[in-house]
């Protein structure tokens, strides 16, 4: 069965073939003998009810120089010309993204788009934790330096972050004596209209950040990010290095719970973050980790995603 696929990404041409989970999804496709296109969000289309995209047929190459080739633009009518839409353009997860997902939202169930938009919209990052509060740290989100300090007496050294902030950007650790707490709530303040968040620090981030990669809700493995030494970030972005792990009997457990919610909401491709038993975040826009998690333990947690994608659109 071959598949006409449209990817929603960040210029293919700029990424690193080496690393990016989304190249990945588009070689397996491509060894599976289906079409792909390429665009970027601002390639997206809405006229008459219809909703379109001005994108470029690929072909990639790994381990090769270029690592990718295009055709001529075409346009595509994405309810029409393709069965499966890859949303997987690189957060911040801001206004232009929500529109793109109302947008994509349109062309089904003509068109299976992955992850589902609806569930990519309600779902962001920081936010979706908040259904499992026994599952993540001691959580406030506010915009009330107050509350901030009456959470840090609480619980003494906490870490402060923007709430769509991606790629361990703005992430800030605050001593229980730290006088710097005012200044920086002020800045999140001023920089941003949402609230920001406020986390109690977790000390086994020492240790390590496991990303699991879940797959139509299951689990299919883990990597783990260790950060540098004196470091309290362990994005692979910024300097994490990862390492070859196993699943904890209380990381099954925290799979097994969030699980259904996951499906329930058309989220296929799922990467969360857990930090010495406790889920920090659910990622769902853009996740990473599938070339670690192949290279470091051989499972393949891509051709599984396409192994559902082809089922699903069958």
């Amino acid at each position: 069965m071959t598949l006409r696929i449209a990817v929603q990404m960040d210029p293919l041409e700029s990424i690193n073939p080496a690393g990016d989970s989304t190249f990945m999804m588009i070689e397996e496709a491509q060894k599976r003998g289906h079409t792909v296109f390429v665009y970027g969000v601002s390639q997206l289309v809405y006229e008459a009810g219809d909703v379109r995209a001005n994108a470029r047929p690929a072909k990639v190459f790994p381990g090769q120089t270029p690592h990718a080739t295009f055709e001529a633009l075409v346009a595509l009518d994405l309810r029409k010309d393709v069965d499966v839409i890859l949303m997987r353009q690189d957060p911040p997860f801001h206004m232009g993204y929500i529109t793109a997902a109302h947008l994509l939202e349109l062309v089904q169930p003509d068109t299976l788009v992955v992850n589902d938009p609806a569930g990519v919209r309600s779902s962001p990052e920081k936010i979706l934790p908040l259904m499992f509060p026994k599952l993540q740290p001691p959580t406030l989100i506010t915009r009330d330096i107050a509350e901030v300090r009456a959470f840090r007496e609480r619980h003494g050294d906490i870490v402060v972050k923007p709430l769509h902030g991606h790629g361990g950007a703005g992430v800030l650790k605050l001593d229980r004596n730290d006088g710097n707490l005012e200044a920086i709530t002020d800045l999140f303040l001023k920089m941003d209209p949402a609230p920001f968040i406020a986390q109690a620090f977790l000390p086994a981030v020492s240790e390590g950040d496991k990303r699991i990669l879940i797959v139509d809700g299951e689990p299919v493995g883990a990597i783990n990010r260790k950060p540098p030494v004196g470091a309290i970030r362990s994005n692979l972005v910024v300097g994490g290095k990862a390492e070859a792990t196993e699943l904890s009997a209380r990381e099954k457990e925290i799979c097994a719970t969030i699980g259904p919610e996951l499906r329930k909401r058309g989220l296929l491709f799922v990467g969360i973050d857990v930090i010495g038993g406790m889920m920090t975040e659910i990622n769902v826009t853009s996740p990473t980790g599938a070339r670690a998690l192949k290279n470091l333990s051989g499972i393949d947690a891509v051709a599984l995603l396409w192994d559902v994608i082809e089922k699903k659109v069958r």
